[in-house]
């Protein structure tokens, strides 16, 4: 069977329901990030990080608050990015 498309389903600062999907999970320094692809694409949109915490079996996706950690995990990214296009 055919993996389906994982949507997640977060609500915006002005209260907007808002889907994404799970493009994949990155750890660093110990800690698991999501990062989310919004399903319907507008021009411009980018990949949104997203802190993964645990609740008993559940997985709570959590808003990044601090810049400095925002910007580990947005390196961590680009440098994946990086090494993938240095493959091709």
């Amino acid at each position: 069977m055919a993996d389906e498309d994982q949507i997640i389903k977060t609500v915006d600062e002005n209260g907007n329901e808002v889907n994404f999907e799970l493009f994949d999970i990155v750890e660093v320094d110990e800690q698991e990030y999501a990062l989310l692809l919004p399903v319907e694409e507008e021009e411009g949109d980018e990949v949104v990080l997203m802190k993964l915490t645990k609740d008993g079996e559940e997985y709570l996706f959590e808003t990044i608050d601090d810049d400095e950690e925002f910007e580990k995990v947005a390196a961590y990214v680009e440098s994946m990015e990086d090494e993938d296009e240095d493959e091709e």
